[in-house]
């Protein structure tokens, strides 16, 4: 038997580690373990960025304050004319990269209308055509555009795409970098289509560059970009590699080849003059992000027309145009910010091709990736059977010490990109096969669960517990859950009419079925105090319906309450009521206490607002009461919302409600009862006094008996003498518990 429990916890770690090599080398694909290893590269990069502007760049923004100063984009090409001409002549900028398409001809100067009028209604008039000659020239926004273009250090983008025929007939593509015909073994992405500037502004800029990304990580990220991309047999580059190429006067693509795994050599790096950029076999390099949005200076285009611009921010710089006003917004996800604009990726690249800071990933790391994922298998197969438990643990910690150092060296020292994720996890998943072979035996895990909790929960959740591999500690943690408070209304004066005997009969009448219906919805009794009960969800058992089953709790109880009162009467003792208040939220829960008694129990804020939801119940004359954070967690409960209210010890108002039922079993009363005392707020904290009370009157018609409505009456009639304070917000403050 021994013997056969050592050869499936190895053929299982065998397994695991085929698996994880088949996935390293693209032979299966693990989704799971990609979206981690993105996220793992995410926090890397986060973690190391440098979080500095690079004075070098800046980005001329298409921002809300140019809209709302020059007008709606798109803008007519005589104004991007006189920007082009400010930024070149006025501030001698470098190189100026266009992160937009001009796509469509400019006709909003309204010359083909002018010219119209001169074929056809003025045709005679001679003086009118000779103005017309004389304003024409002016009014030819792209003869004015394209001239600007001229002889200027100018890049414009334009995009590819998979539709061969989306071709625009008056668009051309800029010069291409190279052809494929003088690099044969270029692996490049293959691009079938694009959208690219008209063909008069592109022949006068000459250069442009693709903005597009046909790579994008599987989570939408941007984490790498294609440098150079192949179409019709010729070499185009992005709208990055393209600007710095402008910057250093177009010098040509070089390519470094080195041998790979397969016949051909693969390519490894873009040479331009003394920078060589690592790339994969398809031309693609890891982006060079500095830090999150702002890494630049932005400019807004509008204070560059105006002249408003200090000559010693432009002057000398690399400028991209592009835009972040809201609807012309180009947003992408990224490793350092979920929401990023593109034009801030093109200076990124750029910033890191002047600083030659990329990653690189060359093709022998996939054979040091296999080696690697081997060697931790070979050492959890063989080492672990050999070591006490003690020892297992420091070696693992070692493990993933080493590993993540290891990682972090590359990356910062040798710039190379290396998998964190997977070794990791593979080492997590041969050391927990190790660990459940080799350590924890079930009937331990019962007896110890069993002598933890089975003070605090049911014998049927510690036997869930027993088969969870979860492990459950009376450790103190802060977790999201679910707090309950009861207490039974008037108990005082109910003891002073009993004798002890009856009373404590009494007692154990209630608490035991009431404690029943806790434990049938997963709750934990944390004490009983006296009369009251205090019992929470989410804890030991993690809940994720915790606000759930504490409403259902206290919804059952009031049946249950009837039929206690029903045998009560029976026995000539007093009718009993009962206040329910439920918060949720963060509450820490654990041993907690002194040296000389612990108790398993919940502290916290949410804890002291269940306590005072309890307290409330009985000025509202409810019976239940929750928060309105537990209301957004049992979404699928209608309820009936009570007031808005400041309790003792808490500076922050509370809204608080009353849970009426299930959404699907909502009477039709109930539910217009929800809507006319929302109506009814709405009024009352608009101080519109008199409707309020008189939908007020008209609801307390049907529910003559209700206290909460009697007490609205009461405030509104209190208010229309007494006018409120001038910065009344509806709040109504307790002092007292």
């Amino acid at each position: 038997m021994f013997s056969l429990t050592i050869f499936n916890r190895t053929l299982i770690c065998i397994v695991i580690t085929l698996v994880f090599i088949l996935h390293t080398l693209d032979r299966i694909e693990l989704p799971l373990l990609n979206k981690i290893e993105h996220s793992v590269y995410d926090l890397r990069l986060k973690l190391t960025t440098i979080n500095s502007v690079d004075p070098r760049i800046v980005i001329i923004d298409l921002d809300e304050k140019s809209l709302a100063a020059e007008g709606r984009w798109p803008w007519s090409r005589d104004k991007l004319s006189e920007l082009v001409d400010i930024l070149f002549n006025v501030y001698q900028i470098k190189v100026l990269g266009f992160d937009i398409v001009f796509a469509e001809p400019d006709t909003s100067s309204g010359l083909e209308i002018l010219e119209q009028l001169e074929q056809k209604q003025l045709s005679n008039n001679s003086e009118y055509s000779q103005i017309i000659r004389d304003i024409k020239p002016s009014l030819r926004f792209d003869d004015l555009f394209a001239n600007s273009l001229k002889n200027r250090a100018v890049v414009l983008a334009y995009y590819f795409n998979s539709a061969e025929t989306n071709i625009n007939p008056n668009s051309s593509l800029p010069v291409a970098a190279a052809k494929t015909s003088d690099h044969p073994y270029l692996k490049l992405i293959k691009e079938k289509g694009y959208g690219a500037n008209l063909a008069q502004l592109q022949s006068s800029a000459i250069t442009g560059g693709y903005f597009n990304n046909s790579k994008v990580d599987s989570d939408g990220s941007y984490r790498r970009i294609p440098l150079i991309a192949e179409f019709h047999g010729n070499i185009y580059e992005s709208l990055a590699l393209a600007t710095y190429r402008r910057l250093l006067n177009q010098p040509p693509l070089d390519f470094t080849f080195k041998q790979g795994y397969g016949e051909f050599p693969r390519l490894e790096s873009i040479n331009i003059e003394s920078l060589s950029i690592p790339v994969t076999e398809e031309g693609i390099a890891l982006v060079p992000y500095r830090g999150k949005q702002g890494s630049f200076n932005y400019i807004s285009a509008t204070d560059v027309l105006t002249g408003q611009v200090e000559l010693d921010e432009l002057t000398d710089k690399i400028v991209l145009f592009g835009a972040t006003a809201a609807g012309i917004l180009d947003l992408r996800t990224t490793p350092v910010q979920n929401v990023y604009p593109g034009v801030e990726v093109h200076a990124n690249l750029i910033s890191g091709m002047l600083d030659n800071s990329f990653k690189s990933k060359p093709s022998f790391m996939l054979g040091a990736e296999v080696f690697e994922i081997f060697i931790l298998a070979l050492l959890v197969i063989v080492l672990y059977p050999k070591l006490s438990s003690i020892t297992a643990a420091i070696t693992f910690v070692l493990l993933i010490i080493f590993i993540v150092w290891s990682n972090l060296y590359l990356w910062q020292q040798i710039k190379l990109d290396n998998f964190l994720a997977t070794p990791l996890i593979l080492l997590f998943l041969l050391f927990s096969v190790q660990i459940y072979f080799g350590y924890f035996l079930e009937t331990k895990k019962k007896k110890k669960l069993s002598k933890i909790f089975g003070q605090y929960i049911p014998a049927k959740l510690v036997a869930d517990m027993s088969q969870s591999e979860h492990e459950f500690s009376l450790k103190a943690q802060l977790k999201e859950m679910t707090v309950l408070f009861s207490d039974v209304r008037g108990f005082t004066s109910i003891s002073e009419t009993m004798t002890p005997e009856s009373l404590s009969a009494l007692i154990n009448e209630i608490l035991t079925p009431i404690t029943g219906v806790i434990h049938h919805h997963h709750g934990t009794i944390d004490k009983y105090i006296g009369d009251a009960i205090m019992a929470f969800w989410g804890a030991p058992i993690d809940d994720k319906h915790h606000a759930s089953h504490a409403i259902a709790s206290a919804l059952a109880f009031f049946p249950i309450l009837d039929q206690i009162n029903h045998e009560f009467k029976q026995k000539k003792w007093p009718h009993i009521e009962m206040g329910i208040g439920i918060s949720t939220g963060k509450m820490s829960v654990g041993n907690m206490g002194s040296e000389f008694r612990m108790a398993y129990t919940v502290m916290g804020d949410t804890v002291n607002v269940g306590a005072r939801l309890e307290g409330l119940t009985k000025q509202y004359g409810l019976r239940i009461l929750v928060s309105e954070s537990t209301k957004q967690a049992a979404a699928e409960y209608s309820y009936l919302e009570v007031d808005r209210v400041r309790v003792k010890g808490k500076s922050e108002p509370l809204i608080i409600y009353e849970p009426l039922a299930l959404t699907t079993e909502l009477t039709d009363k109930q539910q217009q009862l929800i809507v006319d005392f929302e109506r009814v707020l709405s009024l009352y904290r608009s101080q519109q006094w008199q409707q309020s009370k008189a939908l007020l009157n008209t609801i307390k018609q049907h529910y003559p008996d209700k206290l909460l409505f009697t007490i609205y009456l009461d405030r509104i009639n209190r208010y229309s003498s007494i006018p409120v304070e001038k910065d009344w917000d509806g709040v109504f403050t307790y002092e007292t518990k």
